[in-house]
């Protein structure tokens, strides 16, 4: 038998609710217990799951409807006896939380007077005024809620667009600023690696792969699913990618999504180009493309994308120079045949050029000023040792490199363990320090990439060499293929402009400084927020007029 209570204007959360009605379904007393608000998707959803009653018509949205299935009357009272001791306990967790909960919006911000960013989850149907009020707050929205009519999300991106604010959803599942969680969202290490995802668990994959890395995430920004449809056109991502190209904490910019529409996919990539940062996109669902186009990267896998970026990130603390114009080529002088062969393959896949398959003396890539060469070629040890033993006429092709001004990148390897020289980074760092020395008396930088080929265990110790290396200004990567992806990345994005989007305020404000937080809907949101530092304040929200939609738009009207 089924026994329908009503709650007049006591509105919970669905997460809260589906939440009791499992606890309470548990009960001996009970068969089955169903809870929602009175709206009139979930009284449809009441009747295809067997719990229609005629009582169901004088619920309005506001109501808290319950319906029991249980044999006694008695067995009702004692669920309803449940949900006042609920809501109580309730009431007393709130006050007891170390931040403050109100019940209104203007509240909100007079606790916290500087919040600059929104965490929305209140129900779809309800949300678009609550969003319009945030925005007209000055402060950006992060939309976790969903079914919110897709006319709706394009005037309100449209509208924080214009104000200066990001809008992330509807839908927008992840999110992180300032290691911050937002939502679904994984602690990650912070880092230089920026993320614009419309995919929560895309990016949350992304960020958790970044993570095992040893890398970071600077910021994750999300967009919501249908973002970069037809319809809404990108509106949030365009403005997401600008602000990670501006943002100094960001050195790779990932963007994660589901293949979009044709022309909004040649909108979001046409601005890619022309950002001054690497990006690694994935568009789930379309084939990777293997050549690079310009300083884009594509990947086909969420790990790809993540190992992708993090190579291109480089190190933590690893500052590449600042190019000029038209320094754009890699020279590789290897001493390992094998190493130089899966760079040279590396670059040209990369870069779109061909390999010199014929490998005439010595050249593993030959091709519009990118050169690498595997010195341990019969024409380099004709009469003279080979150059793991004997690196002298390695240094002085490492020292000549520096002469060419289009160089970017000098690229090589060492190699340690019993036969090569007992010191190879030492027998070419002076030849390193004095070629960086002429390039910058000529007024240019060069980046110095390689890899040591080694363990700790060799009589040239690993940590030995690569210290050496660091010391004189080597970028030293873990391994020969990591080596050569910074490579290309630094050769890629040689010689373009730093950013020169002018960011708004708002926007620049939320990515360079810890976001403080107005949490409107699900309080776990909240207590995640505030267990990891965040400045936040819960606004317990609750539908205007009970959720009469017509009393809500007369209310509208009057202002």
């Amino acid at each position: 038998m089924l026994h329908t209570i009503i709650r007049p204007n006591t509105y919970q959360d669905s997460v809260s609710l589906m939440l009791l009605s499992k606890q309470l379904s548990g009960l001996d007393e009970v068969e089955r217990v169903s809870i929602m608000m009175g709206t009139p998707a979930n009284k449809d959803i009441f009747r295809d799951t067997g719990f229609g009653t005629p009582e169901l018509d004088r619920a309005g949205a506001g109501d808290m409807v319950i319906v029991v299935d249980a044999d006694s009357a008695d067995a009702a009272s004692l669920v309803d006896k449940k949900i006042t001791d609920f809501l109580t306990n309730q009431k007393a967790a709130s006050s007891s939380n170390s931040f403050t909960t109100v019940r209104s919006l203007g509240r909100a911000m007079e606790v916290l007077p500087q919040a600059n960013l929104a965490l929305v989850s209140i129900p779809g149907e309800q949300a678009a005024p609550e969003i319009e009020r945030v925005l007209d707050a000055g402060m950006n929205a992060f939309v976790f809620s969903d079914n919110i009519a897709i006319e709706d999300e394009v005037r309100l991106k449209s509208k924080a667009r214009d104000l200066g604010l990001l809008m992330m959803g509807p839908d927008c599942g992840t999110g992180s600023f300032a290691g911050l969680p937002l939502a679904f969202t994984n602690i990650v290490r912070r880092g230089s690696i920026g993320i614009v995802g419309a995919s929560g668990t895309g990016t949350q994959e992304i960020m958790v792969q970044i993570d095992r890395a040893g890398s970071g995430v600077s910021q994750a920004i999300g967009l919501g699913g249908r973002d970069l449809s037809e319809k809404v056109g990108a509106i949030t991502c365009l403005q997401a990618l600008e602000a990670l190209d501006a943002d100094p904490g960001t050195k790779v910019i990932t963007l994660v999504s589901k293949p979009p529409a044709p022309s909004v996919r040649e909108k979001v990539l046409g601005r890619c180009q022309q950002l001054s940062k690497p990006v690694v996109a994935i568009l789930l669902g379309e084939r990777a493309p293997k050549a690079v186009n310009g300083n884009i990267h594509f990947a086909d896998t969420l790990e790809d994308a993540a190992r992708i970026a993090v190579s291109l990130a480089g190190p933590a603390d690893v500052v590449v120079p600042t190019l000029k114009a038209g320094q754009s080529k890699i020279t590789g002088l290897f001493c390992g045949g094998t190493l130089a062969n899966e760079a040279a393959l590396m670059v040209a896949a990369e870069l779109g050029v061909p390999t010199d398959a014929a490998h005439v003396d010595g050249y593993m890539l030959h091709h519009d000023g990118h050169t690498i060469i595997d010195l341990g070629d019969d024409k380099y040890t004709q009469g003279r040792p080979h150059p793991m033993i004997d690196p002298s006429l390695r240094a002085q092709m490492i020292e000549q490199a520096f002469d060419n001004e289009a160089l970017a990148v000098l690229l090589f390897d060492v190699v340690t363990g019993y036969g090569s020289n007992l010191d190879p980074a030492g027998a070419i760092a002076p030849a390193i320090e004095r070629g960086l020395a002429k390039a910058r008396a000529a007024g240019r930088e060069v980046a110095v990439v390689a890899s040591v080929c080694g363990t700790e265990n060799d009589p040239q110790p690993r940590s030995g060499q690569e210290a050496m290396l660091r010391n004189i200004g080597v970028i030293v990567l873990d391994s020969n293929a990591a080596a050569a992806r910074f490579a290309i990345g630094i050769a890629k994005t040689a010689g373009r402009a730093g950013s020169n989007t002018r960011v708004p305020e708002p926007t620049r404000r939320l990515i360079s400084e810890a976001p403080q937080i107005v949490n409107i809907g699900l309080p776990s949101f909240a207590e995640a927020l505030n267990s990891e530092g965040a400045s936040v304040v819960q606004y317990t929200w609750s539908p205007l007029a009970g959720g009469n939609t017509r009393l809500q738009k007369i209310l509208a009207v009057l202002g």
